[in-house]
């Protein structure tokens, strides 16, 4: 039974803060390159995130894509008073190909949590087709709405989603 995957975005509450309940209905891999996201609640470090990540969404053959990513918890986990901050928005990836073969309407930004444990969530929605228009295009990244987002542009629930968490290094650790 699929639901059960939904289980760590509930207990995450990604399910609530961000996102409706949903039944899963295609798959979201994404691999940063010394890091690949495979289970929900992973911890990532910034330096590991920093660069744009290989993000593939396989569902039904001949769909496109749209996938967001977004830190519910900016700037802090116990005053989200920026609450969502969008670090990624891509449109018309080709259902199997990389984030990278879409139509990138907000660029990538790795994360950089200043206080406490950030989670990072990566929504995929089916589109009904190429986006010829798009409405609530992002002008700024601050108190961006990943539902108000998908309504608006009749995206419908999520058919995947993947969320990591992460925090700030300590001074002194280089990057790798």
């Amino acid at each position: 039974m699929r639901r059960a995957s939904l289980d760590p975005l509930v207990v995450g509450r990604v399910v609530g803060d961000v996102l409706d309940i949903f039944v899963p209905t295609a798959e979201l891999a994404v691999r940063y390159t010394a890091q690949k996201i495979s289970i929900n609640g992973g911890k990532v470090k910034p330096s590991s995130a920093a660069e744009r990540p290989k993000v593939r969404i396989t569902g039904a053959p001949n769909n496109y894509y749209t996938l967001v990513m977004v830190d519910p918890d900016a700037p802090s986990p116990s005053e989200p008073t920026f609450r969502e901050w969008l670090h990624w928005l891509v449109i018309d990836i080709p259902e199997g190909s990389d984030a990278s073969e879409g139509k990138e309407l907000m660029a990538y930004m790795g994360p950089q949590p200043p206080i406490g444990i950030h989670r990072h969530i990566f929504a995929a929605f089916r589109q009904a087709g190429l986006m010829e228009t798009v409405k609530g295009k992002p002008a700024e990244r601050v108190l961006f709405s990943t539902r108000q987002f998908a309504s608006e542009n009749q995206l419908g629930l999520p058919v995947a989603a993947l969320y990591f968490n992460s925090q700030k290094q300590p001074a002194g650790i280089k990057r790798r």
